[in-house]
């Protein structure tokens, strides 16, 4: 019998382990973030984000921030003075190991929203069409796979101003939108959480107010989870009815899914004092926006920086102590901030001089990216800086999808939070599948069997 209890548990625990290998959670110690009406909440609690963009390099050295361990943790320190909640990140390698980086953010109490495209594999807003196939869809479910069992993965952009101030580029929106479907069947298919996905608009006056309406209207497997903007119209010295910013909050007003600033902190004054915090996180605004990213933490030709980096040392500049000064001066009201707890879709916005869309028909999912939302994305590309990308690769969309035709066979697991302190092991558990529970049983089956025929 002691043969029979040591095969058992050896077969037990292999076989567990290689069925179970793909579900095995990652990281954190952190609540995970979920939507309710028009905010953010972690757990009971409203969340708002209080955070900064993060690249280091640029556009100009593309790397992946979060696969850079010793650069993390030079940063986060930084992060931690400055009082900061959330970083955004706009492009990684999706075949890189993220586990140090996420699990030291986490530690500081500091969630990641993450763009899923990059310069190599992106949507081309001049021509959407070829653009939208099975290879870039194949790179964006991938880096899905490689941050979803994070729980401190607060939210995945499905894109980044693509829809411009040039009229024409109004025609990539139901590529955008198509994407953002895509991703959001893509994540309640794989049984991962329903992670918050949206889009990063720019802030342009003609377009603005349609592009939101349009993200958040047709059928609820077409809406975003919410959506965000970049915004520099507040430049110091400024007020919130000078800036613009109160009729903003007042044209969102009845909007029924979290809005935020993907991007903020005018430079054209020079310094910055960030005077806009005390109004963003103020009562006249949160019951419509939920925070915002500053743009940008490191020193790039674009001179947003806060800090200078230089190999493992950091400089602080100016802007970064006004920015420390600002957020720890300013709290967001207690409660639900004024939060709307439910709401309708937009009614989709009529075709204009300034917007070309007539009519919510989105491309359907391209062929050969179907057996993705069964088989799973599979290892990625990673991010290709010199490679051929994704644009002109892959096959496209053929047809128009049936309204509904995104909604997932497999219902994603609701929002969970965790007090564990165990690092990977502390995170979200992954749903068992009745597939896996049937693989153990023919382990532990064929174990006893062949057990029985030894003995």
């Amino acid at each position: 019998m002691k043969n029979l209890n040591r095969i058992l548990t050896t077969s037990l625990s292999i076989g567990a382990s290689t069925t179970f290998a793909a579900l095995a959670p990652r990281a954190s110690s952190l609540p995970t973030v979920a939507t309710k009406g028009n905010a953010f909440y972690a757990g009971n609690n409203r969340f708002y984000i209080r955070g900064v963009d993060y690249q280091p390099g640029g556009s100009s050295q593309i790397a992946d921030p979060i696969a850079d361990s010793a650069g993390c943790a030079r940063d986060i320190k930084e992060f931690t003075k400055l009082g900061i909640n959330t970083v955004r990140v706009y492009s990684v390698d999706n075949t890189a190991n993220h586990d140090s980086c996420m699990n030291a953010l986490a530690a500081a109490g500091i969630y990641l929203v993450l763009d899923v495209n990059n310069p190599s594999f992106s949507l081309n807003r001049d021509d959407p069409g070829p653009s939208y196939n099975d290879v870039y869809l194949q790179s964006v479910f991938a880096t899905i796979d490689a941050f979803a069992n994070y729980t401190n993965t607060l939210a995945f952009f499905s894109g980044n101003e693509v829809i411009n101030s040039t009229t024409p580029s109004t025609n990539a929106a139901p590529y955008v939108k198509a994407v953002t479907r895509d991703m959001r069947q893509y994540i309640k298919n794989r049984g991962y959480r329903a992670i918050p996905v949206g889009y990063s608009a720019a802030d342009v006056e003609q377009n603005r107010y349609d592009l939101a309406q349009y993200m958040n209207c047709g059928t609820d497997d077409e809406r975003s989870d919410f959506f965000a903007f970049n915004d520099y119209s507040w430049c110091d010295p400024s007020t919130y009815p000078t800036s613009g910013w109160s009729q903003k909050v007042a044209l969102f007003g009845n909007y029924s899914i979290p809005i935020f600033l993907s991007e903020y902190g005018c430079n054209k004054g020079g310094a910055r004092h960030f005077e806009e915090v005390a109004a963003l996180y103020n009562s006249e605004m949160t019951g419509v926006y939920s925070g915002g990213l500053v743009y940008e933490y490191s020193q790039e030709t674009s001179m947003y920086g806060l800090v200078t980096i230089s190999g493992s040392s950091v400089s602080e500049l100016p802007d970064f102590g006004s920015l420390q000064k600002a957020l720890s001066g300013t709290q967001p009201p207690s409660g639900d901030g004024g939060a709307k707890s439910s709401g309708s879709a937009s009614t989709c916005p009529p075709a204009s001089s300034n917007w070309l869309v007539s009519n919510d028909n989105l491309p359907a999912i391209p062929d050969k990216a179907k057996q993705y939302m069964t088989k799973g994305a599979g290892k990625g590309p990673g991010l290709e800086v010199n490679g051929p990308g994704s644009q002109n690769a892959g096959s496209a969309s053929t047809g128009t999808a049936t309204p509904g035709s995104g909604s997932a066979s497999v219902t994603a697991s609701g929002p969970s939070s965790t007090s564990s302190k165990k690092g990977a092991a502390g995170a979200l558990q992954a749903p068992i599948q009745l597939g896996s529970i049937v693989s153990i049983m023919v382990v532990i089956f064929s174990s006893f069997v062949g057990a029985m025929i030894v003995l």
